[in-house]
């Protein structure tokens, strides 16, 4: 007889914990700040600095595990940030 109201309470809880996580996740958007920054890096010409601030959001984006485009996108963009350093270093020497 106790266990509908064991359900209940659980589920409640459950609820409670996903919406706190959501908005906490909501809150604080840690990784498009940091994509952001290494767009501003990649469109000053500073692509180490960008390959770098690209990784740590992908850290961040890995902690959180919500945000898969953002994950897509970070991944491509470090992609072709090495292609870019490979370009420019053979066609210095």
């Amino acid at each position: 007889m106790l266990f509908p109201y064991v359900f209940f309470i659980v589920a409640g809880i459950s609820i409670l914990f996903i919406l706190i996580r959501f908005l906490i996740v909501q809150k604080k958007n840690i990784p498009a700040e940091l994509f952001a920054r290494a767009l501003q890096d990649e469109n000053s010409g500073h692509f180490k600095e960008a390959i770098i601030t690209y990784e740590s959001a992908l850290d961040e984006v890995k902690k959180i595990k919500f945000n898969t485009t953002l994950k897509k996108k970070i991944i491509e963009k470090i992609k072709l940030m090495h292609t870019v350093i490979e370009y420019q270093n053979s066609h210095r020497f």
